[in-house]
């Protein structure tokens, strides 16, 4: 049964202001809006390759896993919802644990005020204490203004996967990003 998600959240950025949003570790009291945040972005059909957030009990599974393991994940909250949130899941194979994928998203109300670039900040020095060293991500070629965000924290462009995501029968390019942590100055 699927259940329709909305998002009640302001819509006057003028309330968005970064200094009211407190950026903090994803803890479990923040996996129900965490879920929400993510349908809301998702639903766009924009910006993730989910066009919807999964079951309810899988994502509370892939957050408790992500706290078991230490892996960094971070919320922001205005005033204790959920508007966004970054994550950075270590790779499970020995040979490749020093990578991390990361993903995130920001409800529409609260982009454009840099609460990206501190949620990305945050899960970053959280990779390097954790002893990651490569962060990787693909984005959506079109989407211009994440690229910019991901460019000014230090990603470096590496490959297009042509045609990588395909939504409502439109093919996206998929950029891969990567940044390393222990060249980060």
């Amino acid at each position: 049964m699927k259940v329709a998600v909305r998002w009640e959240g302001v819509t006057d950025k003028t309330m968005c202001t970064p200094d009211k949003i407190d950026i903090v570790p994803i803890a479990p009291e923040n996996i129900e809006g965490f879920h929400t945040a993510l349908d809301v972005v998702a639903r766009e059909r924009k910006y993730l390759t989910w066009l919807e957030a999964p079951p309810f009990p899988e994502m509370r599974s892939f957050v408790l896993g992500m706290i078991d393991k230490g892996n960094p994940q971070f919320v922001a909250l205005n005033k204790g919802r959920v508007v966004g949130w970054c994550d950075i899941t270590r790779h499970s194979r020995p040979t490749q644990s020093h990578r991390g994928s990361l993903g995130m998203g920001i409800i529409p109300a609260y982009r454009g005020n840099r609460l990206g670039q501190r949620l990305m900040e945050a899960a970053l020095n959280a990779a390097n204490d954790v002893g990651l060293i490569r962060i990787e991500l693909f984005v959506h070629a079109d989407n211009a203004r994440a690229i910019a965000l991901y460019e000014r924290v230090g990603f470096r462009r590496e490959g297009v996967e042509r045609r990588g995501t395909l939504i409502n029968g439109r093919f996206i390019d998929s950029i891969r990003m990567a940044l390393m942590l222990d060249e980060r100055g």
